[in-house]
């Protein structure tokens, strides 16, 4: 982590004896496709302001009596207000090795996780038995059976109940995931889909690490779950889809998913992610990234709107993950936005932290319970992570 020199970013271009690849077409967009019928976040209910948080966090990764200059400016300068832990701040010092964290993860995280999933479909007015694919990311712990295979008998899901646990995907998997469940959605339109994501991250804070990487992560991130209930293009008329339950719900309110895109972008790989070790999940994070989205991200981001006629001033709602002030302030400038498009964003991140995954979801969810866009309204869903890549959401409400 000593190491941060910004990577060169070498594109991939067709050798000149390959003929040249056709311009990718954008799919029109379908008036019945996959909608967000509901979201719902969970939160621990450990909740400290941000200076209450610094000195503790000093003493678990600082020797005794070493210089606290940067870990003040790096928690003053973090954008966050408040945050909720997994646990009571004084009880990180004991948790000792690895083991002990990943245990507090499965733990805590299974509660939550049931606590998002079943508010999130009291709101869209399923029951467990109607979920038919349950998407489930999470990047701070490890189990198998997965947390989501756990949460099937405990919730009452169908013991036919396609699942698809994803690890490795970090920030980017809240909306990576919303995009697999639109690919799923899209072959099956008469079921029902669910994303969960758990994303503990004060479990992974490395004791007695005082690289500026650890020190930006305890002041950045922040404990939460989240769960996103969709709705085939064939559900709107109110039946159940799948094999589930004969519950009849309303259309729903919520946007509809238009298109994705994911993009990786060569020689990154160590811009952002873990080194995993007998300590845990050591973090990696490269102070190159800010730049690549300044150099790279918005001309693909342009590019993929153009596929739907459409430009950034067309995006009338957006959804970015907020990976921290920079990050906000690099997407803002590249894209040339406006001064308040990234508010929701940094209202989420001053309200609980950088979640991971789990960030867009809950700036989804504030959107949603604030007022709804009017309709006709297009959303744009991003994030980016491990890989180092980016995923694109295109939403029309």
């Amino acid at each position: 982590m000593n190491d941060m020199r910004v990577p060169v970013l070498v594109e991939h271009a067709p050798s000149p004896s390959a003929p040249a690849s056709p311009a990718r077409r954008a799919s029109p967009p379908s008036a019945s496709g996959p909608r967000i019928a509901a979201v719902r976040c969970a939160l621990p209910p450990h909740r400290y302001a941000q200076h209450e948080l610094t000195g503790p966090i000093g003493d678990l990764c600082l020797s005794p009596g070493a210089d606290r200059a940067l870990l003040h400016r790096v928690h003053a300068s973090a954008g966050v207000g408040t945050r909720h832990l997994a646990l009571p701040i004084e009880r990180y010092a004991r948790l000792g090795d690895f083991g002990r964290s990943n245990d507090a993860w499965l733990e805590t995280g299974l509660e939550l996780g049931e606590e998002a999933l079943s508010g999130a479909l009291r709101e869209a007015g399923l029951a467990p038995a109607d979920v038919d694919l349950l998407v489930f990311a999470s990047i701070t712990g490890v189990a198998a059976p997965s947390l989501d295979a756990r949460l099937a008998g405990r919730m009452g899901l169908r013991p036919d109940v396609k699942r698809i646990p994803l690890f490795g995907l970090g920030c980017v998997a809240g909306a990576a995931g919303l995009a697999r469940v639109h690919d799923h959605l899209r072959g099956h339109p008469d079921d029902t889909a669910v994303l969960l994501t758990v994303e503990l991250c004060s479990l992974t804070l490395q004791r007695g690490d005082s690289s500026r990487a650890n020190l930006v992560a305890g002041a950045l991130f922040g404990d939460g779950a989240a769960a996103l209930v969709a709705r085939g293009g064939n559900t709107d008329g109110g039946s159940s889809g799948g094999g589930g339950s004969s519950s009849t719900v309303a259309p729903a309110a919520g946007p509809r998913v238009v298109a994705t895109r994911s993009h990786l972008y060569p020689g990154t790989e160590r811009l952002l992610g873990w080194e995993i070790g007998a300590a845990g999940f050591r973090v990696v994070i490269d102070a190159g990234v800010p730049d690549i989205v300044r150099g790279h991200f918005g001309r693909h981001l342009r590019a993929f709107l153009a596929e739907h006629e459409l430009t950034v001033d067309d995006i009338g709602t957006w959804i970015c993950h907020p990976g921290g002030p920079r990050i906000l302030s690099a997407v803002s400038e590249t894209l040339g936005l406006s001064e308040d498009a990234l508010d929701c964003s940094r209202r989420s991140l001053a309200a609980v932290g950088n979640m991971s995954s789990v960030s867009v979801l809950h700036i989804l969810e504030g959107i949603r319970a604030r007022r709804a866009p009017e309709p006709g309204t297009w959303g744009l869903l991003l994030a980016m992570g491990p890989g180092f890549c980016s995923e694109l959401v295109l939403l029309r409400w």
